[in-house]
């Protein structure tokens, strides 16, 4: 599949004219591209602006509202619950991760649950924002049910992704982003994209027979990570973003792949003031030395280098800020025709020489 170069500058301009046609403020459509595009610069195109024609599906439907409103349920000093009322996930997020920072400032530690809202992107775009500015960041969340449980056949769980990052020292922030199974569902989108193959081990097809075949695999279900441990760990992000917060759970999510019905995902932000457990010079050099003891440890046969959690992402962001971001020509196709669709001027051209 050919492969088009933009500047990131180019796909956020893009992103947020979509979302602006489509009565979403601008302020909020520029969160909203900031980390879509941060996907795809960091190497995660399934996440990336290969989901904009989807998002802007469910704004069209009324599945997902415009204007993103979240009202407080509960406040209970270092813990805030929220209602999304539906808003846009990445909204609803960046509102949350800033109350739970506040709530950290408090109390050392603050936490918040958010019902009812959507697809917010990657976990580690949030995470690594918090990391930044000093604190351990944790952010969990449910999703549409992709696997089985284990020893069952229907699917009944979502991969649930979640990550933790914290503040690092010269290395930088280490980010830890996940879903509990073999990849996350957009993985198997991005294969189709580019006229691709996936690996046997990702996904059954609706027989139970291991796949390449990225079509079956959407028809059958995803392979959880570490066999029953990965089921396990989704099950409890589910209690703890869907049950906790009083948010949709199991089969009453709805996926971002759905242009219709309310998403009802829900996600839990925790925020840790680094500084109430030590200082921070103190913290950043522990942290670098437990990043150097691991990286310079001796290698494995054919290995050629041992990353720390975060290391890809971060390596390729500043190749991208350098060199751009490649896009599918299929995903571009699909970008212009939504811009058309909407009536948008703007469209994407790709970087000469690309």
């Amino acid at each position: 599949m050919t492969r088009q170069r933009f500047s990131s500058q180019q796909l956020s301009d893009f992103a947020t004219s979509i979302l602006t046609a489509q009565g979403v403020p601008e302020p909020d459509a520029e969160i909203v591209s900031a980390s879509l595009v941060a996907a795809d610069m960091g190497g995660h195109e399934s996440h990336g602006m290969l989901r904009l024609p989807w998002y802007s599906a469910r704004l069209s439907s009324g599945a997902m509202s415009a204007r993103t409103d979240p009202v407080v349920v509960t406040d209970a000093g270092a813990m805030t619950i929220l209602d999304g009322r539906d808003g846009i996930g990445q909204v609803l997020v960046d509102r949350a991760m800033s109350r739970a920072m506040e709530n950290a400032e408090r109390f050392g530690i603050g936490a918040v649950g958010v019902r009812n809202s959507n697809h917010f992107g990657t976990a580690g775009h949030w995470t690594r924002s918090m990391a930044e500015r000093g604190y351990v960041g944790i952010l969990l969340t449910n999703s549409s049910p992709s696997m089985a449980p284990w020893g069952g056949l229907a699917k009944t769980v979502g991969s649930n992704p979640w990550s933790i990052a914290t503040p690092g020292g010269p290395h930088g922030s280490v980010v830890l982003d996940i879903s509990n199974s073999m990849v996350a569902r957009g993985k198997i989108y991005a294969a189709i994209q580019n006229d691709a193959d996936i690996p046997d081990t990702w996904a059954l097809d609706a027989e139970g027979r291991a796949t390449t075949d990225p079509h079956a695999a959407l028809q059958g279900t995803l392979q959880p990570i570490g066999e029953h441990k990965g089921y396990g760990i989704s099950f409890m992000i589910d209690m703890l973003a869907g049950v906790l917060t009083g948010s949709g759970y199991a089969d009453q999510v709805v996926g971002p792949y759905s242009a219709t019905g309310r998403s009802r995902c829900g996600h839990l932000v925790i925020a840790i003031k680094t500084d109430a457990c030590l200082p921070r010079d103190e913290l950043l050099k522990r942290a670098d030395d437990l990043v150097e003891l691991t990286v310079w440890g001796p290698l494995a046969a054919d290995s050629a280098r041992i990353f720390v959690p975060g290391d890809h992402e971060s390596e390729n962001l500043e190749r991208a800020r350098l060199e751009g971001v490649q896009l599918p020509e299929r995903t571009v196709s699909d970008l212009n025709e939504l811009a058309v669709s909407l009536n948008v001027d703007n469209r994407l051209v790709a970087v000469a020489g690309s």
